[in-house]
């Protein structure tokens, strides 16, 4: 046994004991024919660094991990990052862009030799953060998502989906992000509220036809009628005029009936040639917003999309991959002379249709606000605009890229999705994955039930190319390899590859199943390793990870990719908000290990945990944790001061002392709250259930308790208080180890000689009712209480803590009497107190009642009684006030629907605060006999 320093240094710890667990192989056991246990992480981004959403998701796996392993488990935390095809092609070629280099001055081939070349130097950067953390992930099998093995799993996936027709090629529109040039998917937009415009313009109808236009109130009397030869649209986007395929109103619009089906003029281009899109209905149009027509640019906007393919009109791609106006093809004249004849009943197809550049020469070629400046100021000079509105719009921003997205009509490849999502969902309802909180079961269901075709094809150079090869005369051969490819052909055909990459999402799907060495793994478990047994996720990556996870692992694998999903929510600012680099509110993980170590911060995550809810950020609380882990320190310092060392067994040592055998009992009740906490994946109640345990029972009331027997030359029990002592902080340390693994073990090491049976590997304690001693536990929850009521009745009545008081009992049963006898020389120190006998002296006195019993303490002499009175009746008077006041503030429902929620949050506790505090000086005047 190593004598403990006399100070606490995570630091340390921290480096000295993660190198040890890592070299020894201690993350990954030899434990043969045990029953596996596994979890994966969800593979970060290659080019990430370790922020404040990662401390807590990998917290709550390592603290799964570390239990299952605690519990005799062959435990596996599968390890790995993924290529992250956007953010590493751009920050290599935001290196390129440093040295007055770029991308395209290099082959495909010689730049992805430069992307890898930077994925071996600079790549590893959060696999480093994680281990500060103390993640125990099993580093000696790391994996990353384009590696020999998992592209090959990759490859299969995408050939076989492709032979079942669950995925091809198709037209449909994306979300293009022009500084990146490549449809990104939804979870790479930002929606941002912006001040922008929305522009009013008239349609002229064709031919000069007039109608009446009539507005009617709720009641149905006319409020305006006259006669015109437009109809009007509103729109914040101006330059995408120009691929109109239609005008539609809601049916039920009685103000549109006379001109539906009829023609109107879109009133932009050469007069001459402007084209005419007909009226029609849809159910999409709102009646009640604008002008109750809509503009119907199919190729452009995602609402128009979904009306122009169910009414069938045609859908004009207006801008290239700069989304800048289209400068190719034939001259506007014999575009918009074919479009007119299309608007006219002609038939078309979607491969014309998107030859088509319906962009007049004036407007050809320039970036797309310099052409809403220029289509907004030829209406004007047309005299067609009706007005312009100042305007907040919702914009969606590319979060890499940083420009608007343009929603882009483009070839892609599709994943038939819907298809694919029917096991799922199934999986789910029929409990074959469970989700926790099952609160989120709604929100899986609607959105699986809902899901459209996947994108899965990304413009870029870095990640999985798509195995598609292209004949010159349009014939599409998919295949895991070129040779497969060309003899699928036939020789003598030219082939050329497809240029895009598949979606990191596509990849990182397989997860669960290509790190365990799918497809050569032929065994459907892959060694016992699948199912893995829970995934933890953040809640926002439900529908573009988790969900797409169930998909392929039920598909490929037969079998759900895990038995338990547990989403767990956002960490936010103190005050609730979301963080953001913009709002100066991010905390960096690391800047707080350095400052309170990584076990406070991991017990902070633990404790703050709750399902179904945000993490809001606490330092406070984090320092409170470090104060906690201080506190373990020197109770263990306090231990080896006293002859207290390592257990040698697991079971508890027999007791007789009442003491000893209330302290094993409540480790025993605390093991089960923990062990029921863990079933549930309450990560909150477990971390509650044995800080509670340590801080309160063991340090500030077993210690206390214990003193006198271990610190008195040959007094009775002190052997057996000894090896009690020892057992149960060995089972602290083993309760408290998933939360805090530096300072357990390092505990744990100095405790005792036990080199081959470091606490990482130990065994967790078994909750063994035969333990508890009812009869010595309500004894000492009765010694506990009464000390606890002495000293808050002293403190608050402001009793001098050295002054020792005579105790008198009132209506004590035998029982009582009989525990006062045992526990008086606890009594005596704990509460400073002397058991005295007769009658209580006249006067003033402190009275407490506990149980049947009532405790007198004289205060004659020892406080100013009256001044005593008078300054808790103030002090009451102030509370309640105070407590009024805050009461009527939460009572007005303006203070209810105008006030920040921050600050009705705080008003409520405050209210509460003042509300216990009157009570609780209410309660000491009346203790005042």
């Amino acid at each position: 046994m190593s004598e403990l320093p006399k100070t606490f240094d995570p630091a340390e710890i921290e480096s000295r004991w993660y190198a040890h667990w890592e070299e020894g192989g201690l993350f990954r056991p030899d434990r043969p024919g045990a029953e596996p246990w596994t979890i994966v992480n969800p593979p970060p981004n290659v080019t990430g660094s370790l922020h404040i959403g990662h401390a807590l998701d990998n917290t709550l796996q390592d603290i799964l991990v570390r239990h299952a392993r605690l519990k005799g488990k062959d435990a596996r935390w599968v390890v790995g990052t993924d290529h992250a095809g956007i953010a590493t092609q751009m920050v290599v070629e935001r290196q390129l862009n440093e040295r007055q280099d770029k991308r395209t001055n290099y082959s495909r081939e010689d730049f992805i030799d430069l992307v890898w070349k930077w994925k071996e130097e600079s790549g590893g950067t959060i696999t480093r953060q994680l281990r500060r953390l103390g993640c125990s992930m099993d580093w000696s099998n790391e994996r990353f998502t384009m590696d020999e093995g998992f592209s090959k799993a990759v490859l299969k996936v995408f050939v076989d989906l492709h032979k079942q027709g669950l995925i091809y090629r198709d037209k449909r529109l994306v979300n293009w992000d022009p500084a990146l040039k490549t449809a990104i998917s939804d979870l790479e937009v930002e929606s941002r509220a912006v001040q922008g415009h929305m522009w009013h313009f008239k349609y002229p109808l064709a031919g000069g036809e007039t109608y009446t236009y009539v507005e009617r109130d709720a009641d149905g009397n006319v409020v305006l009628e006259e006669e015109r030869d437009y109809i009007s649209i509103a729109t914040t986007r101006p330059e995408t005029m120009l691929g109109d395929g239609a005008v539609a109103v809601h049916p039920d619009d009685e103000r549109y009936r006379p001109i539906v089906g009829k023609l109107c003029e879109i009133p932009v281009g050469p007069k001459a040639l402007r084209r005419l899109i007909p009226i029609i209905t849809d159910d999409y149009p709102d009646p009640d917003f604008g002008s109750g027509a809509v503009k119907i640019t199919g190729a452009h906007d995602e609402n128009d999309y979904g009306v122009a393919q169910r009414n069938n009109i045609p859908m004009y791609r207006l801008m290239d991959e700069n989304a800048a106006m289209r400068a190719d093809g034939a001259s506007y004249a014999e575009t918009a002379a074919r479009a007119q004849e299309i608007a006219r009943g002609a038939a078309w197809t979607a491969a014309e249709i998107d030859t088509l550049n319906l962009v007049p020469e004036a407007y050809r070629g320039l970036d797309r606000y310099e052409a809403r400046k220029r289509v907004v100021a030829d209406i004007d000079a047309d005299g067609l605009m009706i007005q312009v509105e100042d305007k907040q719009i919702m914009q969606p921003f590319g979060d890499r890229g940083g420009v608007v997205i343009e929603p882009m009509l483009t070839d892609q490849w599709y994943v038939d999705a819907a298809t694919l999502a029917k096991p799922a969902i199934e999986a789910v309802r029929s409990g074959a994955t469970k989700v926790v909180p099952k609160s989120w079961e709604k929100t899986y269901f609607n959105w699986m039930e809902n899901i459209q075709p996947w994108c899965v094809s990304r413009q870029l150079w870095w990640g999985h190319r798509i195995p598609a090869w292209y004949a010159e005369d349009g014939r599409i051969f998919v295949a895991e390899s070129e040779e497969e490819a060309q003899a699928q052909a036939g020789e003598g055909v030219a082939l050329k590859r497809d240029e895009d990459v598949l979606d990191t999402w596509f990849s990182s799907a397989l997860w669960p199943f290509a790190t365990m060495g799918w497809p050569d793994e032929t065994d459907p478990t892959l060694g016992g390793r699948y199912p893995n047994d829970v995934l933890i996720s953040g809640f926002d990556i439900l529908f573009f990870w988790d969900a797409r996870m169930m998909m392929q692992g039920l598909h490929f694998m037969k079998q759900v990719p895990f038995k338990t999903l547990y989403l767990h929510g956002l960490v936010r600012a103190a005050d609730g908000q979301k963080m953001s680099k913009s709002k100066g509110n991010v905390v960096d993980p690391l800047i707080l290990i350095d400052k309170y170590g990584a076990d406070a911060l991991r017990f902070f995550m633990a404790a703050m945990e709750s399902q179904g809810r945000d993490v809001k950020m606490d330092e406070k609380r984090v320092e409170g944790y470090r104060n906690f882990a201080t506190k373990l320190w020197n109770a263990a310092r306090f231990a080896q001061s006293n002859g207290i060392s390592a257990s040698e067994h697991i079971e508890p040592p027999v007791a007789t002392l009442a003491v000893n055998k209330w302290i094993v009992a409540e480790t025993v009740a605390t093991v089960q709250a923990m062990d029921l906490a863990f079933a549930d994946h309450r990560f909150d109640e477990a971390a509650n259930a044995i800080y509670q345990f340590t801080w309160s029972r063991f340090c500030d009331w077993y210690l206390e308790l214990i003193k006198p027997v271990l610190q008195t030359e040959g007094a009775e029990g002190a052997e057996e208080t000894r090896l009690v002592a020892g057992w149960v902080l060995d089972q602290i340390l083993v309760l408290l180890h998933p939360f805090m693994p530096f300072i357990t073990e390092e505990l744990w090491s100095k405790l005792g000689d036990r080199p081959d049976y470091p606490l990482i590997t130990a065994k967790w304690p078994m909750a063994d009712a035969r333990a508890l001693d009812a009869h010595a536990a309500r004894e000492i929850d009765w010694l506990i209480r009464l000390v606890s009521e002495l000293r808050a009745a002293r403190n608050e009545l402001n009793v001098p803590p050295g002054a020792r008081l005579p105790l008198f009992v009132r209506d004590a049963h035998a029982e009582t009497e009989e525990q006062l006898v045992r526990q008086e020389p606890a009594l005596a120190r704990l509460a400073r107190v002397d058991r005295a006998q007769g009658d209580v002296p006249a006067g003033g006195a402190l009275q407490i009642v506990v149980d049947e019993a009532t405790f007198v303490l004289p205060l004659e002499g020892v406080i100013d009684l009256d001044a005593e009175r008078a300054r808790l009746t103030k002090a009451i008077a102030a509370a309640e006030k105070e407590r009024d006041s805050l009461n009527a503030r939460l009572s007005n429902p303006a203070f209810a629907e105008k006030a920040k929620p921050e600050a009705v949050e705080k008003a409520r506790a405050d209210h509460a605060e003042k509300s216990a505090e009157a009570a609780r000086l209410s309660a000491a005047l009346g203790r005042l006999g």
